[in-house]
């Protein structure tokens, strides 16, 4: 059993459903080669590998649907090369891979496609393949939410039905694996782009907002995960009815997007540290749990008022498939609700790409004054191994001359604390959800580019926490822009074999996290 509650039989499965999206990919790379263009396999193909991530679908029966779809888009994308008149040779595999007509012949079959039975006779070449297939269900996940906004671009899809389709390969050597990776974070920075168009467009450029950390007397829905159209569906349809809309997790950040904010029963970020959020919501079952694209095994205490959406699966619990959130509001109605106010403080938000290079001149001014030593980004994934709280020592650390900003929901072990500011400028910048890593991006060309320096030359460290996929898709995005010197922890993947290990040492000098102090004195001297 995962640490996030997957069951070794969806582990199976989401190895079968990636196997036969090998397939698939093998043929998408020669139609495309011959002119033909199917949008519609890419949209299929981020969508069913989104799925396998490590927090998102744990259904089984959903993997069994996508599987066989997945081959019927293969088989008929064949039908569509012949019908030109061309022959196409692939080798035997996931291209000509049949589905069992039962659910336990499935999970049988995918005992002899898992991770271990790509080819290779060299560990550091499988290292590498699996350091690819975990960034492509990052990006996967990021072009997936940018696409239900309208926004895509064929080239993210392209370079996924090429890694996918690379991963049988045998003819490519460890430097041509290198490269591979470092285009996954090509195709990982472009659909965090796509994204940020997609969220700002839609929802306007996040602005520096104060919410609130507790509860409202009244009825409630929390919403946890990322997915930003989900929670706009549902406070349109819960407006006027009495409920008070919550965010859990990295739906923080939505609070300071303007087209989100104007609803005023949208009142603020439930509970404080990330375990004593879902702790006191488990303790409470006066209102309703709504998850979307991100969900850690359910405890029986709350299953009965959880529901999820987007991506989200999750056996016997009740998923709403159209947005249309009746179910969950007559729910929330029928409950007890909270009893009283209740508030444990504010913690800011919205401090996006377009407010901090609106603040450019104040910070530069900072930084050449002196008043600004140093600029962290903390960010990275939460979790809960006790060697976690690194992250939070390190921020109490950072001397009072430094910036710290950070973003996904690694920051949730130390945002509710008061940094202080500096001539007006806030210590602590919350960027936003994981994603957001393209606004730091930003941020930091154009500090370089004002300071007329390069960006691993700027008074700027990073400081990554690694869990999942997302996070290896965002730390290849970084070093396919030639970033260096991150420090990465609280361990280092346990795919990266010491070969890889040293490549990556070698070109981009990651380094291992040590103590906070020992860290920071390393960086600041």
């Amino acid at each position: 059993m995962g640490v996030c509650g997957k069951s070794p039989e969806v582990a199976a499965l989401q190895d079968l459903l990636i196997y036969s999206l090998m397939g698939l990919s093998q043929v998408m790379e020669e139609a495309e080669r011959i002119g033909v263009k199917d949008p519609y396999i890419g949209r299929f193909i981020v969508k069913a590998a989104f799925s396998t991530l490590t927090n998102v679908d744990f259904d089984s029966q959903r993997f069994v649907e996508l599987i066989q779809q997945s081959v019927v888009l293969r088989d008929q994308l064949k039908d569509k090369v012949s019908a030109l008149g061309q022959f196409v040779s692939f080798p035997k595999g996931p291209v000509s891979f049949e589905p069992a007509s039962t659910h336990e012949e499935l999970v049988r079959q995918a005992e002899d496609v898992g991770l271990f039975s790509y080819p290779s006779e060299n560990p550091d070449i499988l290292s590498l393949k699996h350091t690819v297939l975990f960034g492509i269900k990052g990006v996967a996940a990021y072009a997936d939410h940018a696409q239900i906004l309208g926004v895509e671009d064929e080239a993210v899809y392209k370079y996924i039905f090429k890694g996918l389709a690379s991963l049988w390969r045998t003819d490519l050597d460890k430097e041509e694996w290198v490269a591979l990776a470092l285009d996954c974070g090509k195709a990982a920075y472009r659909a965090m782009e796509l994204l940020d168009e997609a969220n700002t467009r839609t929802y306007g450029h996040p602005v520096p907002t104060r919410v609130p950390l507790g509860h409202k007397k009244g009825k409630a829905i929390l919403v946890s995960g990322h997915d930003l159209k989900d929670l706009e569906e549902l406070l349109k349809q819960t407006q006027g009815k009495g409920i008070y809309v919550y965010t859990h997790g990295e739906m923080l950040s939505t609070h300071g997007y303007p087209e989100l904010k104007k609803y005023d029963h949208f009142y603020g970020q439930f509970g404080t540290a990330w375990q004593k959020q879902i702790k006191e919501f488990a303790d409470f079952p006066g209102a309703v749990l709504m998850t979307t694209n991100c969900l850690m095994r359910p405890q029986k205490s709350y299953q009965k008022n959880l529901f999820t959406c987007g991506m989200v699966g999750w056996p016997d619990i009740p998923h709403i498939e159209d947005r249309d959130f009746t179910r969950v509001i007559d729910r929330a109605l029928a409950l007890t609700g909270f009893d009283r106010d209740h508030l444990e403080g504010e913690v800011s938000v919205g401090f996006a790409r377009n407010t901090v290079t609106g603040l450019a001149d104040e910070i530069l001014d900072c930084v050449k004054s002196g008043a600004i030593r140093h600029f962290f980004l903390i960010a990275g994934c939460d979790g809960a191994r006790p060697g976690r709280n690194y992250y939070t020592r390190f921020a109490e650390a950072v001397p009072r001359d430094c910036i710290i900003m950070t973003l996904a929901c690694g920051k949730y072990r130390f945002f509710d604390q008061s940094m202080g500011e500096i001539q007006g400028i806030p210590r602590l910048l919350d960027m936003g959800q994981c994603n957001d890593a393209y606004s730091a991006v930003r941020v930091a060309q154009a500090l370089s580019k004002a300071l007329d320096t390069d960006i691993n030359d700027l008074p700027l460290s990073l400081i990554l926490s690694w869990y999942e996929q997302k996070a290896v898709c965002v730390l290849l995005a970084l070093l396919s822009l030639g970033i260096k010197d991150i420090r990465l922890g609280p361990t280092l993947p346990a795919f990266f074999t010491p070969g890889v290990l040293k490549v990556l040492t070698e070109a981009f000098n990651i380094m291992q996290i040590d103590t906070p102090k020992e860290d920071i004195k390393a960086i600041l001297g």
